[in-house]
């Protein structure tokens, strides 16, 4: 995995951030990302001396994703030279790094700007239509939505969507535990109540869609999916996962469409969840 900190810190399997973007231009001469990594780990065999700590290893990421808002002007760049018809309404303040200010909003994150990483440079340019939808899609999955999507508006979620980075996740580094390995809350992506792409695991399957909390965000969480009910005890709860299993089994067309949608591991993750507990005291809060 390549850790990105925000400084020249070198992380502790590989290159630093400065001399990971230098790849792009040396493959120009023929160095390749392969023999550029090779280099790097027989210059630190020969030189003999780690430089620097390890950065370490994030063990859970919190996407706090603000769709709709607030504007941008309000709060990271409130752009103090742009004309008055472009500028942000609030005062830009200054913060922990002398080149950096921020909205007069964010008072106390001001004083926290040297542990942030602040990108300022994105934008998005859509193949097809302008609108939160499209870039909703291309922000959470990275490809355009006119791959998937004749509009790319109000489309409900398809098997042939690119998966959200949260379901990569899942899939590809998987909890060692069983636990939930993507929750997203407090409701999904959407525009105008109309569930939009790039919330699901799309072509991935079922079995890596988000854990999804669908209710009031003012009122306590409700759980109950993840309790196994009273008038179910755990061993009746085993025979009916074994007797689907076994009906599945027994039904090759039925097998089939099941495993297209990867159902199966859709239902051992949830039987295991249910069985565990270990899922239900993750909100214990």
């Amino acid at each position: 995995m390549l850790s990105i900190p925000g400084g020249n810190v070198r992380c502790c399997d590989g290159p630093t951030r400065r001399e990971f973007l230098r790849v792009g231009g040396a493959t120009l001469f023929g160095l390749s990302l392969p023999h550029f990594l090779s280099w790097k780990v027989q210059g630190a065999s020969l030189n003999g001396v780690a430089r620097g700590k390890p950065f370490g290893n994030a063990k859970s990421v919190i996407l706090c994703f603000l769709q709709g808002g607030p504007s941008h002007l309000d709060i990271w760049d409130p752009k103090p030279e742009a004309p008055s018809n472009i500028r942000g309404e609030f005062k830009p303040i200054k913060t922990k790094v002398p080149a950096i200010q921020l909205s007069e909003t964010m008072p106390l994150l001001a004083e926290q700007v040297d542990k942030v990483t602040l990108i300022r440079s994105m934008s998005y340019t859509p193949v097809g239509l302008f609108n939160h939808t499209a870039a909703i899609y291309q922000m959470m999955t990275g490809y355009p939505p006119d791959k998937v999507s004749p509009s790319g508006q109000l489309e409900p979620p398809s098997p042939r969507d690119f998966p959200h980075m949260g379901c990569h996740i899942a899939k590809m580094k998987p909890p060692k535990e069983t636990m939930l390995p993507f929750v997203e809350m407090p409701r999904p992506l959407q525009e105008s109540n109309v569930i939009g792409k790039g919330g699901a695991a799309g072509f991935l399957g079922k079995a890596y869609d988000p854990y999804r909390l669908y209710q009031d965000p003012n009122k306590a969480l409700k759980i109950d999916d993840l309790t196994l009910r009273s008038e179910v005890p755990p061993e009746r709860l085993k025979d009916r996962f074994h007797l689907l299993k076994g009906i599945n089994g027994s039904m090759p067309e039925l097998e089939k469409a099941v495993s297209s949608y990867a159902l199966n591991e859709y239902y051992e993750k949830a039987y295991d969840l249910v069985l565990s507990g270990k899922a239900r005291e993750a909100f214990d809060l």
